[in-house]
């Protein structure tokens, strides 16, 4: 969320939206209702406390070796339509999208 949080007025000028997905309860194991009380976001959070979401995505993981009932970190651009114009998933619980990759994909998802 902190390498969004330094291309923030860039991803705003593109007029695309951001926003985080958690796979977890607000009181969770790690306890993401605290944390962002914390450590404030400008994007909107979405805590996907019953898993539809990822799992609408595809992106929930029941059981793994560093999982449990979570989701595979993700990045997703999705176009003013709806379509998903770029999806990294990750193999593990810290594999994240390259922020070059992704900002790349908004700039090409509003041309």
């Amino acid at each position: 969320m902190a390498q969004f949080e330094s291309q923030q007025q860039e991803i705003e000028a593109s007029g695309v939206h951001v926003a985080f997905i958690a796979a977890e309860k607000r009181d969770g194991v790690w306890k993401p209702g605290r944390f962002l009380e914390k450590n404030p976001i400008s994007f909107p959070f979405l805590l996907d406390e019953d898993r539809v979401v990822t799992k609408a995505y595809g992106l929930h993981h029941a059981l793994g070796a560093d999982a449990l009932n979570i989701a595979h970190p993700a990045t997703l651009v999705i176009d003013a339509g709806g379509i998903v114009r770029y999806l990294y998933r990750g193999d593990n619980q810290h594999d994240r999208a390259p922020l070059d990759e992704v900002l790349q994909a908004v700039r090409d998802a509003v041309k």
